[in-house]
């Protein structure tokens, strides 16, 4: 499975964990120097599973808040913590 932003690859993987319609990836099979830690929002403080949202920056193109990662997931969503979810810009198939 690969998360590409403008037929960039930001993620490749076959060790995929899927929950909630969203594919997330090991941070090992992402490019970690694409993704940018942007502040947190009221929003993102009360998630209970510690979200961290990232730009995605390839070549020039910014792709506001279109990664995510659970810091400190509740048990229910423990399979994702510390993988990378994209959405929104970056398509993953």
């Amino acid at each position: 499975m690969k998360a590409t932003l403008k037929d960039r690859v930001i993620a490749e993987s076959d060790d995929i964990v899927e929950t909630g319609g969203y594919h997330y990836f090991p941070p090992t099979a992402v490019r970690l120097e694409w993704l940018e830690k942007v502040p947190k929002t009221d929003h993102d403080k009360e998630c209970p599973h510690g979200v961290q949202f990232y730009d995605v920056v390839v070549d020039g193109t910014r792709a506001p808040r279109a990664a995510w990662c659970y810091e400190a997931p509740l048990p229910r969503m423990a399979a994702v913590g510390g993988r990378f979810g994209f959405w929104e810009d970056v398509a993953v198939s």
